[in-house]
Formats: structure tokens, sequence, C-alpha cells
């Protein structure tokens, strides 16, 4: 194959990152740029135009499905009819993840290490089992220490590439030396059993080639020219893996985005990709900023946002695509107006002919806000589909509370009982819920009356007593409370009074604080049946939950509308996209607000989820919401005064009408014109202060003249003011 033929159909940009060979190559490609073409054309162009063997050409993805779609591409593209075959067959090209490749390398040489080829890799739910027996075998309860929060350092530690004995040495409060005492426990516990977490698939492979070289040239001459996909998503430990296996030819070519960049929370370091031209001498940097996906209104909009940020290499991104329609943005009443605007503009669109629902997607910022937009869409027949997530009653700890309130309503539901029985951990497990089980069927009573008994006649350990006394109890105090107190109580009392709330709190992963959210929602959920169903009891509830599965199974086999986090939504694109949520507090998140680098990457998240939309974009903000339970009136988003207002058409249909604020106190105070600035200063808000700068709100306390706020200031930290004297601006 000639090389023109390889190049014929890229741009100058593509064709230039293709045709660079040899040397550091970092290529900043811009989202809908083309840079799958540019990664496959270049390998197919080492192979057949420079005559590099494919055995020697190493390409690392973050997920097994782009792995495929590489290898398939690189087939298609030189074919396997060739004079020489052997020298031209693209499988010999070894095209993976990070961690598969890392298992290829210690299935063969971690014997060095003391790692036998046969281990055995431990996954999410292997390692929470382990360090259970670990926390038990320390006298700990879950209660006092998570097993998943400590785990997620751990993850984190061994990501920096700590050893055990490092993040020891190095541990300076309580919790970090619980930590430590765990992760030594927990390592010693996987090497006797030879096992390897995913993390030490990673950290195990740059021990390996630090601690012996001899492996370590091995696979620099194997792995003479090196491609890295979505490079700005590396954390330290990949970062340090591609910089030992190309440290004696510097064939290293990697492709990202830094405006793309949104995993901090998970480990990825900016840095690596910020910094690629000052760690690699004589790097070559190619800009791919023609985008083939979206029209002109949609780049320059997402444009706009992303250009706030300070941590970027900065593109700008054009088209040769049509100028398209303006970006959308629907000022709502709240969020069940929201919903409805995104259903009917999907219906009207469909039934103008000419698209089908599959060309429509919804991305929010969090699980919780799906299942408002799911009732609008169940409601106006529009058949869907959650990617990267469950339906909201389909998740876990949603089943797990309504389990709760089954048993409330019904005492024979055993298996309900099997199911909140150890949600949280209790501590009774399969052999004493078979023995609960045997009582119930010989008394022929429920098992509610078997608990009972077993409590009464003391058949349980201690421990186990204890635990489902407080459960009969919490049961006992709730069902007496279902005739007269609100469902959405109930709800509440149960997350509480179970111990699943502190459970999750306590855990502090981005997982957790998701679940807690969907708990929250559930108990909105609850106050919307109360509204439309007056005299509905919890009978009826638990009713109109379980059809909502029934209804599901309408979207199966067809075109669907997807919904999904705009976290889940990278690497995708739609005809249409419709972003909800855009308001302050909510997107971008209340828990990212307060630190400048969190807040950046909110905004790459925004252009990421800006980027996905082809032809058509709908961002929304509400006036009011409920959210996890609590009604507030927030800010809209800084993001839409962001986006080059020649290219936004807004939509308020409430503008001019009067809409008068529930009975219940907002938890954040609406913006409008002639509001006291007092007012307006609420947690999350951004002020001004003249010494220090830019902050936000952590919190407020006081009235009058004692009204004080804590502001968290990126340069002098957290500062508690009185409002009275600080001479105080919005920012």
């Amino acid at each position: 194959m000639r090389s023109d033929t390889i190049v014929a159909d890229l741009n100058p940009r593509q064709a230039e990152a293709v045709l660079h060979t040899e040397g550091p190559l970092l290529v900043l490609a811009g989202a809908g740029s083309g840079k799958t073409r540019v990664i496959t054309r270049r390998i197919a162009y080492l192979i057949d135009h420079c005559g590099v063997p494919p055995w020697n050409i190493l390409a690392v993805t973050f997920t097994n499905k782009a792995a495929g779609e590489m290898k398939r591409r690189v087939a298609d593209l030189l074919g396997q009819n060739g004079s020489e075959p052997g020298l031209r067959d693209s499988g010999s090209v070894w095209v993976g993840t990070f961690h598969s490749t890392c298992v290829r390398i210690l299935r063969k040489h971690g014997a060095a290490l003391g790692i036998k080829s046969s281990f055995v890799i431990y996954d999410d739910g292997d390692q929470l089992s382990l360090m259970r027996d670990c926390l038990r075998a320390q006298g700990l309860s879950e209660r006092s220490l998570n097993p998943r929060a400590i785990l997620s350092r751990i993850s984190r530690a061994k990501n920096e590439l700590l050893t055990a004995e490092e993040y020891t040495l190095q541990a300076n409060d309580r919790m970090e030396e619980r930590t430590a005492k765990l992760y030594l426990m927990y390592q010693e516990r996987l090497d006797s059993l030879q096992a390897l977490d995913f993390d030490d698939l990673l950290m195990a492979t740059v021990r390996l080639f630090e601690q012996h070289p001899e492996a370590l040239a091995a696979y620099q001459d194997l792995w003479r020219y090196i491609l890295v996909d979505e490079y700005q998503d590396t954390n330290h430990a990949q970062y340090r893996l591609v910089h030992l296996l190309t440290g004696n030819h510097g064939n290293l070519c990697v492709v990202g985005d830094d405006d793309q960049s949104i995993y901090r929370w998970r480990g990825a370091d900016l840095n690596n990709i910020l910094d690629f031209e000052r760690d690699h001498s004589g790097c070559i940097v190619i800009r791919l900023e023609q985008n083939y996906r979206s029209t002109q209104q949609i780049l320059q909009g997402a444009g706009g946002v992303v250009a706030h940020n300070y941590g970027r290499k900065g593109k700008t991104l054009w088209t040769e695509n049509e100028v398209g329609d303006p970006i959308v943005l629907y000022r709502a009443l709240d969020e069940n107006d929201e919903a409805l605007f995104a259903a009917r503009t999907i219906q009207g669109r469909a039934a103008d002919g000419g698209t089908g629902y599959d060309d429509y997607a919804i991305f929010y910022r969090t699980n919780a806000q799906s299942r408002v937009l799911e009732e609008a869409l169940r409601q106006a027949l529009i058949p869907y589909v959650i990617v990267g997530g469950l339906r909201f009653y389909e998740r876990k700890e949603i089943k797990d509370l309504l389990a709760y309130l089954r048993w409330v309503v019904n005492p024979a539901d055993s298996v309900s009982f099997k199911r909140l029985v150890n949600a949280p951990t209790r501590g009774i497990g399969p052999a004493t819920i078979a023995k609960l089980e045997l009582l119930a069927m010989q008394g022929k009573t429920t098992i509610w009356e078997a608990c009972q008994r077993a409590v009464r006649e003391k058949l349980l350990n201690t421990k186990q007593q204890a635990a489902m006394e407080g459960l009969l109890r919490l049961i006992e105090e709730v069902r007496s409370k279902t005739a007269l107190s609100p469902i959405s109580d109930l709800i509440g009392e149960l997350i509480t009074g179970s111990g699943y709330a502190e459970e999750l709190e306590h855990e502090r992963t981005p997982e957790a604080e998701s679940r807690l959210e969907n708990l929250k929602e559930l108990v909105t959920a609850a106050q919307e049946f109360a509204e439309r169903n007056g005299d509905g009891g919890l009978a009826a509830f638990l009713d109109s939950v379980a059809l909502v599965s029934d209804l599901d199974e309408y979207a199966e086999g067809r075109g669907v509308v997807t919904l999904m986090t705009l976290h889940t939504a990278k690497g995708l694109e739609f005809d249409t996209v419709f972003m909800v949520g855009l308001e302050e507090g909510i997107f971008p998140h209340a828990l990212a607000m307060p630190d400048e680098r969190e807040l950046e990457e909110e905004r790459r998240l925004c252009y990421v989820g800006m980027t996905r939309a082809r032809r058509r974009l709908y961002l929304a903000s509400a006036r009011q919401r409920r959210l996890y339970g609590n009604r507030s009136f927030n800010l809209p988003s800084r993001f839409l005064d962001e986006i080059p207002p020649d290219v936004l058409q807004v939509r308020d249909p409430w503008e001019s009408r009067s809409v008068a604020p529930p009975p219940s106190t907002p938890s954040r105070p609406q913006h409008h014109d002639g509001e006291p600035f007092v007012d307006r200063l609420f947690p999350g808000a951004r002020i001004r202060h003249p010494d220090f700068g830019v902050g936000v709100i952590r919190e407020r306390s006081g009235s009058g003249d004692d009204l004080k706020v804590v502001v968290r200031f990126k340069a002098a930290g957290e500062k508690k003011l009185m409002v009275k004297y600080a001479q105080l601006e919005q920012a």
C-alpha cells in the first residue's frame, strides 16, 4: 500500500501525525477530530511503508471495546494478502488496555518478583471480601471503618506507586495510620493467595522494570513504537510505565485532549499531558482542530465554555459542517417541567419523521436526576435505555429500601427480609437466615414472628441479638406510623434508622455519594406520589413502583432514547443531545465548587457533554428543583454565562408569569434583580473579598448584624467573615 493511499482522505494535520514516525509526538485531538483514524493509519503506515514488524508496535487504549475496534480498522487497512503476510499481519500488533498489557508481562516475568504465572486477579467483590477479613482480624467493625473507603485509599496509594511500607512511613493522622495497618495486612494476604488486584497489575509491572533491567530491556527492544490513546486519562503508575518502556528509543506517540480530562476523581493526572513537552525533549505537537461531528454553532458554544479554564494547552475547534441551529436554553419552572420539555421535544421531532428515538440522548450530572426523566418518557410512551447504570428503581440501594417498605407492609415477605437483613451489614449470615426460615416453617409462622421468637428465646449470638432487636424495633416503629405519617417521612426514617445512610457517608467515595443521592431522591418520589394520590398509602406507592418494570419492557428491541450521566457519555455521539440540571450546585456539582481544580474538571465535563451533539443541542435549567428530598432555588449554572450569546436561543415560557414559590422553606434563595445581597450569600455562592480575592461560601450562620459566612479562597484557604464588615461583593 502506498503512503499517499494511507493518508489520501486525511486532512493536513492528520496526515502530519501519521507520517511523523520517529521520536516523541503529542497529538492534541479535539472532540470529533478523527483521532482513532489517525492512530490506526499511523500503525498501518509504520508496518506497510516503514517496514516495521507489527510485533514491534504497542498500542494502548483504555477499553477492550476500543482495542477491538482499533485492531479491526488496522486489519481492514492492511488486508492479509500481501506478498509477505508474516510482516503485514496486523494480528501481531499488540493492541490492548494498560491492564491487559501488564497481565501479559507478569505472566511471563512475574516470577522475578515472586509472582507465580498462575496468579489470579481479584475484582472489586473479591477485594471487598478480603478487606472485610482484614477488618475482622484486627478486631475492627465496618461501622467504624468502611471497607470500601479503605480500599479506595489503598487504590490511590497504589496509583501513586506507594507500597504499604512507604504509605506507613508517611501516614500523618489516625485515619492514615489505620489505613496503613490494613494496607499491610491486605497486601500480605494478597501475596499469600497469589492474587493481584487491578492496581497491583500496574504497580507490579513498574516494580519489575525498575528492579530487573533485563526484563525492561527485553520489552524496550520488543516494542520500539508505542502509541497511547486517551493520554489525558493516565494516572501516575501508567505515566511511569510508559516512561520506562520508551526510555531507550523515545518513539512515543500519545493522543489525547486536555479539554476532555474528566477522571481526576479516579486518579487521572491532567499534568501528564500538560507537561508532555517538558518531559520529552524534542517533542513535536500536532493539534487536530477540525471537527467532523458537530455544527459550527455547537462548537462555538462548547469552545466558549472550556476557554474559561486555565489548565489547558489551548486549541480552537472548527468545522466545514453546516452552521446549524442555535443552542437552545430552556429555563424550566422545575424538574418536572424540565423533563416534560425534553419528552415533548423528542416526541414532536420524532413525529415529524426523519429521526428515530435512537438519535436522542439526555445527559445529567448525577444518577438521581434520571427518575423524573424516566417518568416523563414513560408517560409519553417514549422507549428509553439507561447506559452505564440501572434504571432508578432497579438500583441496589433503591431495591434495598423498597425491601424495608415491603416488610413493613407484609411481615410474611421472607424474600424482602433476606434482602434487607444485611443492608447495611449486621453480621447475620446465611446459616442464621436459614435457621430463622426453619423456625418460621416449623412454627408455621411468618419470618417476622420467627425473628421475634429468636430474639425472645436468645437463639442468636450477642452481636446478632443486638442487631436483630434494633431491626425489629425500627420496623415496628415505622409500621405504627404508616396510617398517619407521609410516606416520604417513613422512607427517611428507614434510611437513617437502618444505618444505611451512615454506612454510605463513612465510605467517602463518588459511588457512595451517588448511592446516597439516589436514596434521597426516593424521598422525592414518595412526595410526588403523595401529591398525585392524596389518599394513596404505602401499599399503593409500592404497587406503583412495581408497575415500572412492566412498562420498561416497552423499549425492548426498538430504537430508544439514551439516558446517561455526563461521565458515561464520553466517547459517544448523538444527533440530538439534551443536557439538564444546569444550575449551581447541580452542575457544577456542589462538592466541586470550593476547589478551582475540581471546578475546571466540571467545566471540561460540560464541554464533553456539549460536543457529543451532532446537529442539535438543548440545555435546561430549572428555577426551582426538588432533589434528594429538598426543594432548592438554584442560580443558573455559570457555564451558561460562558456560552457566546450569539449562538444561544433562550426559551423561557415562565418569564412573564407570576409563579408563587411553594410553602416549604427553600434551601437556597433564588437570584433575581432587586434581591438583597445578603440573601444571595448561601453555601455554594461565589463572592469577592478585597484582600482574599474570589471564594466560595461553605457555611452561613447568624442573621442581621451577626451574619457570618465561612468562605474558601483559592490562595488564602478558609476564612470566617463577619458580613457586616467584610466588604464582600458578588463574583
